[in-house]
């Protein structure tokens, strides 16, 4: 479980085949085996690691759903280690667990912040609204709109150099988790095989 508050930005050292290899300084500092660190946003679990790097293995599906195939050594990548039980809760809930990518359409500057436009699926879009909660390669953002084709989120300065969007621009991939609570009410809505579908009315009758 990750908050969304990214702790290090670490550079790929290498990638062949299922395992990856990622530079980093911060968060080598109490990590052992089998811990779980979010890279970019996705959930890995440490097999390895020395003074200056950490190893994971990364299993097909999720290349299927993230982009990390597609970084080249020395790309950049957002790191998080796990929330520790009592640590404050800066961002939200992120599981680690990609639900697929999307691509920013739109970087402009609006006062002290940069607005951020990205097209996604329809449906990812089922699951994001208006300010609530996203994580944009593991970063927890808040939603300033949402419609059928794209959605935006604002950007404060902070959040910008010390994450990879330092070095995003139009046409650049991210990951993207949406909200574990809309995923729930998303397959409750949709489920087609469910006895009961769960309607306005039906939420009415039973005294929501």
């Amino acid at each position: 479980m990750f908050t969304g508050i990214i702790e290090e930005v670490g550079r790929l050292k290498s990638l062949n085949g299922g395992r990856i290899e990622i530079f980093c300084e911060k968060i080598l500092s109490d990590m052992k085996i089998g811990d779980s660190i979010s890279t970019n946003g996705v959930c890995l679990t440490v097999v390895d690691f020395s003074e200056n790097f950490f190893a994971a293995d990364i299993m097909p599906e999720t290349f299927r759903k993230t982009f990390l195939a597609e970084i080249s050594a020395g790309g950049v990548v957002n790191l998080e280690r796990a929330l520790k039980v009592g640590d404050r809760f800066g961002g939200h809930i992120v599981s680690g667990h990609i639900d697929g990518t999307g691509k920013i359409l739109n970087i402009r500057a609006e006062g002290n912040a940069l607005f951020i436009n990205i097209s996604a699926e329809n449906f990812l879009l089922r699951q994001i609204a208006a300010k609530g909660s996203v994580a944009l390669d593991g970063i927890s953002l808040t939603v300033v709109d949402a419609d059928s084709e794209n959605f935006s989120v604002s950007m404060i300065p902070h959040t910008r150099e010390v994450t990879n969007f330092k070095f995003k621009r139009v046409g650049s991939i991210v990951n993207i988790e949406t909200d574990v609570l809309a995923k729930y009410v998303d397959r409750l809505i949709n489920f087609k095989n469910s006895p009961q579908t769960l309607t306005k009315d039906f939420l009415f009758e039973n005294g929501f």
